[in-house]
């Protein structure tokens, strides 16, 4: 007789939380953040539905065919699940507006409420149901790249961005497609063989790629985990113990216990950031430096002398001189300097980038990577200095990010951002129409009726 395989405690209390999720009622706090974030990711799909990644993954979308079971975000495209979470992934991420998760060096939403939204819509589920997959999806998410140190492997080259939400997108959609305990720890080890991801996507001159690699293929493969379990494959009991396991591949200095520290206790999406400007992550803690300085001190763009810029060293990196506008650091600091703010409009033009005005102001900043900042790690902070023209000089330090937990937006603000991403493309009514339903969503009994405020 064949031995029962041996299941880590690991394996069965993760896999236990995912096939209970949509039975545990959210606490308060944790629901109404969980709504800020899926409105976030709504308002990054609709907007990124314009961008060129979102174009390519809508018009790839309707070359795909499939069974009609969910809605592309921004078009009337109705396909197949998996081709719905590929191409939603791809315009949550089209660009930087989509939240992250700093201690897991992950952006959660883009990958995990593409394949929530797609398996809801293909099962009739409920609002409450989104909700809670959504907040699931998150909390495995978060803790896939913690357990293998996300800093630690991200410099050796994997993308963290990518495997972390394979694995909570894939709960996310086990979860609405029924699985039991069983079929949970499955879903984990299709999961597995799934995830990939190598970090040279910032090298990606377009962002088409690096759409797909933290959205749509994480999204993708998600939704394919949760539906090939759910149509009665089978894998291995526990990928992340046991002879060849997830960790014995991929880790250096792993912490399996950290997949299931804390479940029901540390829901990690109330450690999520939600991006007060609609631009690449590194670049949230100057922008908040350098309005304070504009406001505090009345500075006028005539008036700068130079504007010194630090950050992470690998925020440096990724941001200096990009060609890309909602990643270049300098251009945003001038942009910032020139109009007293950024817009997502202001910040997506690439004509400004050739505005003499901006290439001016440009020109007096440097951006230099800090040791003490990288030191912050995760915590993406920021220092901007400047002096003027007349010998003032003032600096501030941004610490805490607006829109990070340790200084969160307001439900208001969460919906002034959406709105101004959304209203170009729905239209005022349907903007607002759409943050109402969301605000309300336990009311929503099926999630399909979300499609008319979703189109463009």
């Amino acid at each position: 007789m064949k031995a029962a395989p041996q299941i880590s405690p690991v394996m069965q209390a993760l896999s236990a939380y995912i096939a209970r999720a949509l039975r545990r009622p959210l606490p308060p706090a944790v629901l109404e953040k969980t709504k800020h974030h899926l409105l976030d990711t709504f308002a990054a799909m609709l907007s990124g539905s314009r961008l060129p990644p979102g174009k390519k993954a809508i018009s790839f979308a309707k070359t795909s065919g499939g069974t009609k079971e969910a809605s592309v975000v921004g078009s009337r495209i109705v396909t197949a699940a998996a081709n719905a979470a590929l191409a939603n992934g791809m315009l949550g991420h089209a660009d930087e507006t989509d939240d992250s998760h700093s201690p897991s060096q992950t952006h959660p939403g883009c990958g995990v409420v593409a394949a929530a939204f797609a398996m809801a819509e293909r099962e009739g589920a409920s609002g409450t149901a989104l909700l809670r997959a959504v907040a699931l999806g998150y909390d495995v998410c978060c803790r896939l790249t913690q357990s293998l140190n996300a800093v630690q492997f991200r410099a050796a080259g994997h993308s963290t961005h990518s495997f972390g939400p394979t694995f909570g997108a894939a709960a996310a959609a086990g979860a609405l497609a029924g699985l039991d305990e069983g079929g949970a720890r499955h879903l984990l080890s299709y999961a597995a063989q799934q995830a990939s991801g190598v970090s040279c996507w910032m090298r990606d001159p377009e962002h088409i790629e690096k759409a797909f690699d933290f959205g749509g293929m994480p999204a993708r493969n998600g939704v394919a985990a949760a539906a090939m379990v759910a149509h009665g494959f089978t894998g291995v009991e526990d990928v992340f113990s046991g002879e060849r396991n997830f960790f014995v591949a991929y880790g250096h200095s792993p912490d399996p216990e950290e997949l299931a520290r804390d479940l029901g206790e540390r829901y990690e999406i109330m450690n999520a950031d939600i991006k007060r400007w609609a631009v690449g992550s590194p670049i949230q803690a100057p922008l908040d430096s350098l309005l304070e300085l504009i406001r505090a001190h009345r500075i006028r763009p005539g008036e700068v002398e130079r504007l010194i810029v630090r950050v992470a060293h690998l925020g440096a990196n990724t941001t200096d001189n990009r060609t890309m506008p909602d990643i270049c650091m300098q251009h945003l600091c001038a942009v910032m300097l020139a109009d007293g703010s950024v817009s997502f409009k202001s910040s997506h033009d690439p004509k400004r980038m050739r505005e003499p005005r901006i290439l001016e102001l440009r020109g007096l900043i440097e951006l230099r990577g800090d040791d003490a900042l990288t030191a912050a790690m995760p915590r993406r902070e920021g220092i901007v200095e400047i002096r003027l023209k007349d010998g003032r000089e003032f600096r501030h330090h941004t610490r805490a990010v607006r829109g990070t937990p340790e200084n969160p937006m307001t439900r208001e603000e969460v919906e002034a951002k959406s709105h101004d991403l959304m209203a170009p493309v729905t239209g005022v009514a349907r903007s607002r129409k759409l943050c109402e339903t969301v605000w309300k969503l336990e009311d929503t009994k099926d999630v399909r009726t979300l499609r008319p405020l979703l189109r463009a």
